[in-house]
């Protein structure tokens, strides 16, 4: 009996050595191989041998951050911030762990799942532990812009570019924050000296562009967001502020071709800015009368977003095309079948004698004598204008003004205003007691269906 006792205590003994020696000796060895296998991109093999370690002692933080690391390498980054999870809230930071090196790490794992007030608590740890490094400054200035904390982000970026003078993207951050306190002179500055300090950075010329923009300066801006366009980071932005930029030149077709662009660049359909591109692609349609293709695209961001911008307002305006053939002609039809459309309104549904039949930019002007029967019209036997507008805008105040001047030059006494997209208050107010009738969309229908039956 007692000998049995001492083999049973001996097998004890051999099986405590045994586990401490793979412990402390052949399990801290093979673990030793692995930042070689890592280095040599024997990646898998590493995280093999990691993940063996690992299930005999799941407490080995140094064994979770070489996985963590091997995984980095995979591109498997999720499954990376898993691992550096557990050695951020577990691990004891020394020789093996180098806590400087895991931070950087680790920060940047978390930009990239989009955690960025966990980002943030570890780059302002690195601004302590590195307080010479500008990078760290500016990465914290990037996630203060990114929460719309300007004035904190702009002091982290001006620390960044104090460290290093040379620190254009710190240079560009800070321009494109003076941009947006309207600070144009002193953001325009930063901006030239980043690109100066550095030319082939294509992100700053973005911001030149932007600038150059509201400073009404289109070919510069042109030309900025053309470079601009090199940049990944911002090449779909850049192409449609370049549309933009057109389309503030009445240069619909050129503006047409870039939001197109711009939307052919996502192929998930799945950045905010693509519904950017499609809102400006349908004005330039609804613009050029391409009604049809301007829907479209307004049901397309409907899909996505129901509340982006005027989009539902715009589908209600134009459902009424569906069922309503002459106002979709009004809306639709080229310059010259205009003007015919809107003669037989004056003279079918009006009653009026047509005197001159004008095209204009905005639409079509008629002057005509009333032919003197009992219709809606009942001035008689004097000049009368009419002004249909057919402009995707609704009508402002300015427009009146002018209106009732051409009556007061050519002797006429009374304007009635047609449009199919309604007037401003302020048209309406300015309008109220003055000889000239505001019609909107529904009598304009009533108008054009007579004058088509």
């Amino acid at each position: 009996m007692g000998f049995l006792i001492v083999i049973i205590f001996f097998g004890l003994l051999i099986g405590f050595l045994g586990v401490f020696i793979f412990k402390n000796i052949l399990s801290p060895k093979k673990l030793d191989a692995v930042p070689r296998l890592i280095k040599q991109g024997k990646t898998q093999n590493a995280i093999k041998i990691t993940k063996q370690l690992l299930q005999k002692d799941p407490k080995n933080y140094y064994g979770h951050y070489l996985l963590g690391k091997a995984y980095i390498k995979e591109n498997k980054n999720e499954l990376a911030l898993m691992e550096y999870k557990t050695v951020n809230e577990n691990a004891l930071f020394g020789n093996e762990i180098n806590e400087l090196a895991f931070r950087k790490e680790y920060s940047q794992l978390l930009l990239k799942y989009n955690q960025q007030n966990e980002a943030l608590k570890h780059f302002l740890l690195l601004t302590k532990l590195e307080p010479t490094c500008a990078d760290n400054f500016f990465q914290v200035g990037k996630i203060y812009e990114a929460q719309n904390r300007y004035d904190i982000a702009l002091g982290f970026m001006q620390k960044a570019a104090a460290i290093d003078k040379k620190h254009a993207k710190a240079h560009a951050e800070i321009g494109l924050m003076l941009y947006r306190t309207k600070q144009f002179n002193e953001a325009k500055r930063e901006i030239d000296l980043a690109i100066k300090l550095s030319p082939e950075n294509y992100f700053s010329y973005y911001y030149l562009g932007k600038i150059l923009k509201d400073a009404k300066d289109l070919n510069g801006a042109i030309k900025a967001f053309e470079k601009a366009q090199r940049d990944p980071e911002v090449k779909q932005k850049s192409i449609i502020e370049h549309g933009s930029c057109y389309m503030i030149a009445n240069r619909f077709d050129n503006a047409s071709l870039d939001f197109q662009r711009a939307i052919d660049l996502d192929k998930a359909n799945s950045n905010p800015e693509t519904l950017f591109a499609r809102y400006f692609l349908a004005a330039c349609y609804e613009k050029a009368r391409k009604i049809d293709k301007a829907i479209e695209q307004w049901e397309l961001i409907y899909k996505k977003n129901k509340g982006f911008r005027d989009v539902a307002s715009k589908l209600t305006e134009y459902k009424d095309l569906q069922a309503n053939d002459y106002l979709k002609d009004f809306l639709t039809c080229g310059n010259d079948e205009f003007a015919v459309i809107c003669k037989n309104a004056a003279v079918k549904a009006l009653n009026l004698q047509v005197l001159s039949c004008d095209s204009k930019k905005w639409g079509c002007q008629i002057t005509g004598v009333n032919k003197g029967d009992d219709s809606w019209m009942s001035v008689r036997k004097q000049v009368v204008m009419l002004r249909f507008y057919r402009d995707p805008e609704a009508v402002e105040e300015p427009e009146i003004h002018e209106s009732l001047d051409t009556m007061k030059s050519n002797n006429i006494v009374k304007g009635y205003l047609f449009s199919s997209s309604g007037f401003s208050v302020a048209a309406k107010r300015f309008a109220d007691g003055r000889p000239v009738e505001l019609i909107e969309k529904q009598k304009l229908e009533e108008v054009l269906s007579k004058a088509g039956a």
